[in-house]
């Protein structure tokens, strides 16, 4: 046989053989250090982003406003993510993943170490700003490289442990001060939540492998333009960041209130066990991390459904004025929120084939002007009708999410009827 032939058919069996995916799958070289380090980073961002909600009636009194006044402590600091999301996820595209979570984390914990020394609301609120800011880079960031280095089989499974993180974060930030605050009060209980930040930046730098499927692009305006109006041209991602901002909008105020609420009459409840009454987050730590199966039972619009209807469920629970049924209420809310946030934050992953930093920024983005919205609509809401005005604002944020996934299941059958005829 010619030499020449023979090349041609050993070059062509080659071919013929599938390329070796290299990216990550659970129990497959780093997935478990990479799942940690991220798990850490989720619980980093989550314990400083909202470290004074737990806290608020404390920093009322300290400083004599109202509870509207003090949540712009926490709408502040989502807010400041919501604006900086974006363009940290485009710096993410040109200089790494990895590159922009360790900066963004370094700065969030330092300024997380000035918080605690804020004179008056005013620059206590700037400083939260300041630090929500910084987290900008650490959601969207943490999707892209996910979707990156992760096998899309495993990919909400594995981000469903990185909203995990998150669910430990605020569990354990919230749970931490309550205690701490009690008996030192609330600038001591930041200042450890600092701490804890630090320890978790540190080791998150230490374990996360370095990226292997990285391709840096472009920091031109027209390119980063051209990326985020694709997304919002696409009546899915459109969809799904509404989803992500009516679900967080419902958290947002559920968990701004329910301290004003649980230390007042009929319940009265000391600082200590209302921070440990959010030990609830750890039903979000289960339900994010088996979101992945509940798509695979359900499809991703039926988990939806049955994410909205578990936190409505909890919701109208929670309007009894009887501890048990609070707290029943809130294990409902807190699952079906993270199921829900699991599922449509990792198919905004999954849907978009490029610019998935800018696709994850614009969902991180919308996600927490609800938690903004949430947390200060819900505020003025107990304000003018108690706890059942801030109710009365979830469940219609839930009767968004509802609607919209009906819309969206209704489109998709279009789709399927066009292409069958």
């Amino acid at each position: 046989m010619p030499a020449s032939t023979e090349a041609s058919m050993t070059m062509g069996a080659v071919s013929a053989v599938p390329a070796l995916d290299s990216r990550m799958t659970p129990g497959g070289p780093g997935y478990r250090r990479m799942s940690f380090a991220l798990f850490l980073a989720g619980v980093a961002t989550f314990a400083l982003l909202y470290s004074t909600q737990a806290l608020l009636p404390l920093i009322s009194g300290d400083f004599g406003v109202a509870a509207s006044d003090a949540s712009w402590t926490v709408a502040a600091a989502t807010g400041g993510l919501a604006l900086f999301v974006l363009p940290m996820s485009a710096l993410s595209e040109r200089y790494g993943r990895r590159t922009v979570m360790t900066g963004s984390l370094a700065v969030a914990v330092t300024v997380g170490l000035l918080v605690p020394l804020a004179p008056s609301l005013p620059v206590l609120v700037a400083l939260r700003a300041l630090q929500g800011a910084a987290l900008a880079g650490l959601p969207a960031s943490a999707t892209a490289y996910l979707a990156e280095e992760v096998r899309p089989k495993a990919l909400v499974t594995a981000i469903g442990l990185f909203v995990a993180g998150n669910s430990v974060g605020g569990m354990s930030g919230r749970v931490i001060t309550g205690w701490v605050a009690q008996e030192w009060g609330w600038r001591v209980a930041l200042g450890v939540i600092g701490a804890i930040a630090v320890g978790c930046a540190v080791a998150f730098r230490l374990l996360l492998p370095a990226p292997r499927h990285f391709v840096a692009g472009s920091l031109k305006p027209r390119v980063l333009v051209r990326t985020v109006r694709d997304h919002l041209s696409d009546p899915l991602m459109c969809r799904l960041y509404a989803i992500g901002a009516l679900f967080m909008t419902v958290f947002g105020g559920v968990y701004t209130v329910i301290g004003y609420r649980l230390t007042e009459a009929p319940f009265d409840l000391p600082q200590g066990i209302v921070g440990s009454i959010f030990l609830v987050y750890l039903v979000g730590t289960v339900s994010a991390s088996t979101a992945g199966r509940l798509v695979g039972r359900l499809g991703r619009r039926g988990a939806l459904y049955a994410a909205g209807a578990t936190t409505a469920t909890g919701l109208v629970l929670s309007l009894a004025d009887s501890l048990p049924f609070v707290l029943l209420g809130l294990v409902l809310i807190t699952g079906g929120f993270f199921a829900g946030h699991a599922v449509a934050s990792s198919s905004v992953s999954k849907a978009a084939t490029e610019g998935r930093a800018q696709a994850s920024a614009l969902y991180q983005s919308a996600y927490y002007i609800g938690s903004s919205v949430g947390s200060t609509v819900g505020a003025l809401a107990f304000h003018a009708g108690g706890w059942a005005g801030t109710v009365a604002v979830g469940l219609l944020a839930v009767l968004g999410v509802v609607t919209i996934t009906v819309l969206g299941t209704r489109a998709a059958r279009a789709r399927q009827r066009l292409a069958v005829a």
